[in-house]
């Protein structure tokens, strides 16, 4: 029986974004091609241009995707919730290139042609969407504010990331996630939240299943 249509355009654009995502992960955004994303998906060119207008829709595409490849694989809630986005996503940094690619294409926007803080500004979403939750259920410190800590570990997760692949090419990223939270989390956490978080590397795998 063959394929429907609207469900073989889907296939190839979804195969279009994995490309793509892999050959930014490659080379960044400077160095990728319409042509060599083609050659990379198994398709003509004129699929990409009928997808993509251009090659910075595709990057935006990738660098706004991060969130897709975490958070359908987390069940917890409040603040382990938030804790459990950054053990995943250290892990998946080290493996899978859709995520690889988002992250690098948002780190290196001061050397692209545009400029787009949508991908920050959603992981800042998230995470004060946890931590308002954990707040409500009377995790947090009384002076904690979600806001404001959602935008710290934003780009707190950003430094360690990048600290990490300069030294290590991201090998002790999880590691260096743990570490973190262990001195953020007295901080923030009233002290039964504290005792109950679970952060560990194997916990960092485990999520990344």
């Amino acid at each position: 029986m063959p394929e429907p249509k609207q469900d073989r355009a889907i296939r190839t654009r979804d195969e279009i974004i994995r490309a793509a995502a892999e050959v930014f992960d490659e080379r960044g955004y400077n160095g990728a091609s319409m042509r060599e994303i083609m050659k990379r998906a198994g398709v003509t060119l004129g699929a990409v241009y009928f997808h993509f207008t251009n090659k910075e829709a595709i990057a935006r595409e990738v660098m706004n995707g991060q969130p897709d490849t975490i958070v359908p694989l987390l069940e917890s809630t409040g603040l382990q919730r938030a804790v459990d986005i950054t053990l995943a996503w250290s892990r998946q940094l080290q493996r899978d290139p859709m995520l690889r690619a988002g992250v690098r294409l948002a780190v290196e926007q001061s050397n692209l042609e545009f400029r787009d803080a949508s991908s920050y500004s959603a992981w800042e979403k998230i995470f004060e969407e946890c931590l308002t939750v954990a707040q409500e259920k009377g995790e947090l410190r009384e002076n904690v504010s979600p806001r404001d800590v959602a935008e710290f570990l934003v780009g707190a997760c950003t430094g360690v990331q990048l600290y990490s692949d300069l030294l290590y090419r991201r090998s002790d990223l999880p590691q260096r996630t743990v570490k973190m939270w262990e001195l953020l989390i007295p901080g923030l956490a009233v002290t039964r939240t504290a005792e109950q978080i679970k952060v560990s590397v194997r916990r960092a795998t485990a999520l990344a299943a």
